[in-house]
């Protein structure tokens, strides 16, 4: 069966973006790329919240036309636009890029979409992960920490009374002071 794997880059003091949606102090440097490459493209497909979507449509659609990108963002660019995505919103009304609209996180549905053959799919949105770990149809939380102070913003987790025990299961350093935390949800 597939897992469901939370993918987040966060501030190590617990934010996702600044002020403003600001990522600008995300750490993206050839080698975390190319990691992010590789990982995206071994999965079965995408499940972003609205803003990522719409964060990733307004980029990777064309990135790879651009002739002075980087390698890594042009390897990218057909990776993000070939996946399968399920896009949650209760207010866009079209989606493209391989994209299918879904108004509400249906638990069953997302079990019956677990079951599909596939690689793994990679959830990306703190208010669908939200949505997602309340339902418990997480199975794995890959967050990516930057060496970074951002100081106010959106958390990566609200605020709640509910306690939920992971297991560390991997971790990496990156050249660039960024740190893969992998977990696993715990019974």
């Amino acid at each position: 069966m597939r897992k469901i794997v939370l993918m987040m880059s966060v501030s190590l003091d617990g934010y996702i973006e600044g002020p403003d949606r600001d990522i600008s102090w995300h750490r993206v440097d050839d080698e975390l790329h190319a990691h992010m490459n590789a990982t995206v493209g071994s999965m079965g497909g995408l499940l972003h919240g609205r803003v990522v979507y719409e964060l990733m449509a307004d980029y990777w659609p064309t990135a790879d036309a651009d002739p002075d990108a980087p390698a890594s963002v042009r390897e990218f660019a057909p990776i993000w636009r070939d996946l399968p995505k399920v896009v949650y919103s209760r207010t866009l009304t079209k989606v493209d890029w391989n994209s299918t609209l879904v108004r509400e996180v249906v638990p069953e549905e997302v079990r019956a979409l677990k079951e599909q053959p596939g690689g793994d799919l990679a959830l990306g949105g703190a208010d669908v992960g939200e949505t997602f770990l309340r339902y418990g149809l997480v199975d794995e939380l890959r967050i990516y920490v930057h060496p970074v102070l951002v100081g106010r913003g959106k958390p990566l987790f609200p605020h709640t009374d509910t306690l939920t025990s992971l297991r560390l299961v991997e971790s990496h350093t990156f050249g660039n002071g960024v740190v893969l935390l992998r977990y696993e949800p715990t019974p």
